[in-house]
């Protein structure tokens, strides 16, 4: 009799294949069949009219805190995640030297939009090393397994001190004692090693994350530390220009090596064609030896704006600034809402000459009401800037007004990159190229103003089911991209298919009944802080290593997750 038994579920097996109906039958942790009639389980699960699919697998999270109290790792949990990887970006929490544990939650509050107060409160440092943090991760229980990479920023700062926080180049004998301690993370488990290399990612000081104007014998004596250690994806966040616009030194370092390294690649209002010839270099390049993985999103990046948020049109604005900033939301809401303070509003300017604020805080060409359920594909004539004209009022005053539906909580949606055409035509050509990999869902991060842990969701309610202003994708494909593809790129061969001898992860899911909610923001972070979450409706059962841990969308308080270290090979 076997453990647990899925019965006529619509099969999407992860590898490609057009999708069949049958049974999959689990004992203990791993899947013993698939497809045809199964024996009797002691529990069985009725799939049908369901989708039966692997669990998927996250390869962009930053959870590197929240790992540390939250054994469900929401809101990723929710969206039929059963494998994350973190450490992304070059942020982190190890190593790290007694004492110097505020500058790392600088960093990743800075980076990440993670609030430091939750930081500070939630983690109990109980490591120095990378392998000691691996080693507290192992003893905590949680849903759902978790991978861990060697963060540049914290490896920079204990190895060089002040040195190395400020940017300072690094000697022969700093990039020898930091790959001394990347081959002995990766030996110890983790999965790869990632660094920063943009100027928009800044500690909460506002300098830029250390490691970002690394040299190259740097970045090629740490990446040489990987391949000593047998394996290890080199992840990074990159602009994109000055060294890296040639990708010199990464073909060079994935042609030594023989391993991947993976960064972001998006379109641009400034370049929408950028990303194209990126990606034509990357396959020439590969063609020859090297392995460039650009790591894609399934819809645009895009900040959300409401009252709640870390940015709105208004929050720089002297009387908003000054007078309303600090009070309750209802209270805030109120006095929004009242005539005098409405014109007094109206009447300012944005109280900040940062530029790039400036630009984020009026561009009402780019602002659309998200909605509930919310619209990531918004046509270009629904824009705050189209409806003010459509309606002979400024741009502000429309914005004003949409800040104040759903009590206050509604969200204005920017999509700031993927976006230039305004619509997801070019990132569905992303999504199809075999070059590219899915991820950068930032689950755990951006707490204030993005909320993209969705994203394995999104993939299944918009490209495969709702999309109306251009082309759908099969479904076979779409799950395809988030378990197999992303379990390959960081050796997890045990996992991302519907397979016997593979790990037993998957979920049941209603695809007619998925649907995503709105997001809201949230204060259950450590010591009151915030977040945003993006709550589902459709997934009926989540297994992770044959255990079912989320039915009808609740947690069943099985913990069967593991830390993953690293490479795993197929029974």
């Amino acid at each position: 009799m076997h453990d647990l038994v899925i019965r006529n579920g619509k099969i999407v097996d992860g590898t490609g294949a057009p999708a069949f109906t049958g049974d999959v039958a689990i004992d203990g942790a791993t899947i013993t069949s698939v497809g045809g009639k199964a024996g009797a389980g002691r529990r069985e699960i009725d799939a049908g009219g369901m989708l039966v699919t692997p669990g998927f697998v996250d390869i962009h999270t930053h959870y590197d805190g929240q790992v540390t109290w939250d054994p469900y790792l929401s809101p990723s949990s929710w969206h039929g995640v059963t494998t994350l990887v973190m450490g992304n970006c070059g942020v982190g929490f190890a190593p790290v030297e007694p004492g110097k544990e505020e500058f790392l939650i600088g960093l990743m509050e800075g980076v990440e939009d993670i609030p430091g107060t939750a930081l500070a409160e939630g983690i109990r440092w109980s490591w120095e090393s990378f392998p000691q943090y691996l080693d507290a991760l192992d003893k905590m229980a949680r849903a759902i397994d978790v991978g861990a990479q060697m963060p540049h920023g914290a490896l920079r700062a204990y190895v060089m001190g002040e040195r190395g926080a400020h940017n300072e180049e690094a000697t022969e004998d700093d990039i020898a004692r930091m790959a001394a301690l990347v081959r002995e993370a990766i030996k110890a488990g983790a999965l790869g090693f990632s660094t920063s290399r943009t100027m928009l990612h800044r500690a909460k000081n506002k300098e830029v994350v250390p490691g970002t104007f690394a040299s190259e014998a740097e970045l090629l004596g740490i990446g040489r530390a990987l391949r000593d250690a047998g394996h290890g994806v080199f992840e990074m966040a990159s602009d994109m220009t000055g060294p890296d616009a040639t990708m010199e030194w990464m073909i060079k370092l994935t042609r030594e090596t023989g391993l991947p390294i993976t960064f972001a690649m998006g379109q641009t209002d400034n370049h929408p064609d950028g990303w194209r010839r990126m990606l034509e270099r990357v396959k020439r390049y590969n063609a020859e030896g090297a392995r460039l993985a650009p790591q894609i999103s399934a819809r645009p990046t895009g900040m959300l704006m409401g009252l709640q948020s870390s940015l709105h049109p208004f929050i720089t604005h002297p009387t908003y600034h000054r007078e309303l900033a600090h009070l309750p939301l209802e209270e805030r809401v109120a006095a929004l809402r009242r005539p005098e303070v409405r014109a007094r509003i109206l009447a300012e300017e944005p109280g900040t000459r940062d530029r790039v604020t400036r630009y984020l805080v009026t561009n009402f060409a780019r602002y659309f009401r998200l909605g509930d359920p919310p619209d990531y594909e918004p046509a270009p004539e629904t824009s705050v800037a189209a409806r003010a004209e459509r309606e002979r009022r400024t741009p502000a005053e429309v914005t004003y007004d949409l800040l104040l539906e759903r009590g206050g909580r509604e969200m204005l949606y920017m999509p700031f990159s993927n976006y230039a055409a305004f619509n997801l035509d070019a990132v569905r050509e992303m999504i199809t190229d075999p070059a590219t990999t899915l991820g950068l869902s930032d689950g755990g991060a951006h707490c204030g103003l993005i909320c993209d842990a969705s994203m394995p969701t999104y993939l299944l309610t918009h490209w495969v089911r709702d999309r109306a202003r251009g082309e759908r994708l099969p479904v076979e494909f779409v799950v395809k991209r988030q378990t197999a593809d992303t379990a390959r790129l960081y050796g997890l061969g045990d996992r991302g298919a519907l397979k016997p001898g593979l790990k037993a992860d998957l979920n049941v899911i209603d695809l007619d009944g998925l649907r995503l909610h709105a997001p809201e923001m949230v204060f259950d972070l450590p010591a009151g802080g915030r977040r945003l979450i993006q709550r589902v409706d459709g997934y009926q059962h989540t297994v992770v290593s044959g255990q079912v841990t989320y039915e009808d969308g609740e947690p069943t308080g099985a913990l069967p997750g593991k830390l993953i270290r690293g490479p795993q090979s197929a029974a």
